[in-house]
């Protein structure tokens, strides 16, 4: 059967284990550069092009060139109005200076060449009738509306479903069920619903409803929040959300725990809380659909190995508001347990570099919440790691910011920022004029190029160890 979109197809193949499995998905390629050409005798894009394509290689089948402003811009309205005629997927349009020469003459900023710039295409819109309006709870009590409509084929897929956000977006829209509605992909990936064509003869606005579609508790408005939320903190539809979260793989990491398997225990009556998990009997799970003792011991054994987490995952996997999983590291560390974490003040909370009120404030109030310290002393009576057991911060490359970019001779990029964070120092992904140092490896792209731009000194992997080992000091 036919994959639904080129990208995925393309990426799902590429990535395969078997390379036999690749070669069988018979993946076409279009090549559009020649990256270094200095002992061809080329001298511009299209003679690259046709050198490329007299050597055997696919490259577009239209590359036409022109010399006025006027029909470049033709050609741009001309393949947006027959893109959907092509064999392939575009969503934009790309107009290149063709000599070489011109092209060095002209440069480039620190993100894009100035010889080049890209057009991109609105996003495909389609109609369709709503039939239904789902309003769904998440893991932090927000009730989140979805349209369900007709489908309809869009950017390479079908869509039936696309979520309305919250009230407020629906009474903008003024939403019904029965209405016709424009649809697209935001970012030609999302779906996304922008506006009514046609109200059904007598169709009101959907109402969000006052009470959790999940427990039937009233739902509330938070102050400066949009949404509505359900406060009950024995909400099924929350308590099932926060068990994925709390298995899923930043978190506890409990391998065989997916939402199928997250939804039998909860439907089962099984699991009602995290802490439940580690209650859970072999005969437990040989009453789950498709589970035999293999896959039974298998997940026992998972959910025994998480006891051994650090106090982060614990964190992170309890499903704080505003903490993630860098937020709950920096508090694992700094606190060292979560009695010590438990005792903490807003105030002492705000002391951690990158931590702030609001953040300080959703863990005060996790801690307040009922049930929270029960929750706690059943976790920590099954043995659950509520220690810091990570190594400690030093401290050389305090109040540093390092850009690491390219390829490192033996770190991958996460570890090199593994490391600077471990060193007291903060690892940011763009440069900018507070950037102390950037890290360079081959193949290093625009980041490189600003870094040399702003005079920002920029060291290789050798450079940032011997960085750690003097103290912060070149």
């Amino acid at each position: 059967p036919l994959l639904a979109n080129p990208r995925n197809a393309a990426a799902g193949s590429l990535r395969q284990k078997d390379s036999k499995i690749t070669r069988e998905r018979k993946l076409s390629i279009f090549c559009f550069n020649i990256q270094n050409s200095d002992e061809l005798p080329l001298e511009s894009h299209v003679q690259a092009l046709d050198y490329l394509k007299s050597l055997g290689f696919p490259t577009s089948p239209r590359y036409p060139v022109y010399t006025d402003p006027q029909e470049v811009q033709r050609e741009i309205e001309n393949m947006g109005e027959t893109r959907g005629e092509l064999d392939f997927d575009i969503d934009g349009a790309v107009v290149k200076v063709n000599s070489f020469a011109q092209r060095e003459t002209l440069g480039s900023t620190a993100k894009f060449p100035r010889w080049a710039a890209a057009y991109k295409y609105p996003p495909e819109v389609k109609e369709s009738v709503v039939r239904d309006i789902e309003v769904t709870v998440g893991r932090t009590g927000v009730l989140t509306p979805t349209a369900v409509f007709d489908p309809i084929f869009l950017a390479g897929t079908s869509v039936s479903r696309a979520s309305l956000h919250n009230g407020d977006i629906i009474a903008n829209l003024g939403v019904g069920i029965g209405d016709t509605v424009q649809v697209r992909k935001a970012g030609d990936i999302i779906p996304e619903v922008i506006a009514v064509s046609a109200h059904l003869p007598g169709a009101q606005p959907f109402q969000m409803p006052t009470v959790c579609p999940s427990c039937g508790a009233p739902v509330v408005h938070l102050q400066d929040e949009t949404a509505l939320r359900c406060v009950n903190p024995e909400c099924p539809a929350q308590s099932l959300r926060n068990l994925i979260h709390f298995a899923s793989r930043n978190a506890m990491a409990i391998d065989g725990l997916g939402e199928a398997v997250a939804i039998q225990l909860s439907d089962k009556g099984l699991v009602h809380t995290v802490a439940d998990l580690y209650t859970l009997t072999e005969d437990d799970l040989l009453t789950l659909d498709k589970f035999k003792k293999k896959s039974a011991q298998n997940l026992l054994t998972a959910i025994e190995g998480s006891k051994r987490n650090n106090l982060d995952k614990l964190l992170f996997g309890l499903g704080i508001r505003n903490i993630g999983d860098k937020a709950a590291a920096l508090l694992g560390e700094h606190f060292g347990s979560m009695d010590a974490l438990r005792e903490a003040t807003p105030e002492q909370m705000c002391e951690i570099d990158g931590f702030g009120e609001v953040m300080a404030q959703s863990v005060v109030e996790f801690f307040a919440k009922d049930g929270t310290k029960d929750l706690l002393a059943r976790l920590a009576a099954a043995g659950v790691n509520m220690q810091w057991t990570g190594e400690k911060k030093g401290n050389a490359l305090a109040g540093k910011t390092l850009v690491v970019t390219g390829t490192l001779p033996t770190l991958s990029r996460q570890e090199a920022e593994a490391l600077i964070t471990q060193n007291g120092g903060k690892a940011a992904g763009s440069v900018s004029k507070k950037t102390s140092y950037v890290v360079a490896g081959e193949a290093a792209g625009s980041k490189l190029t600003k870094a040399q731009t702003l005079g920002i000194p920029v060291i290789d992997e050798a450079g940032l160890y011997a960085l750690i080992e003097n103290g912060g000091e070149e």
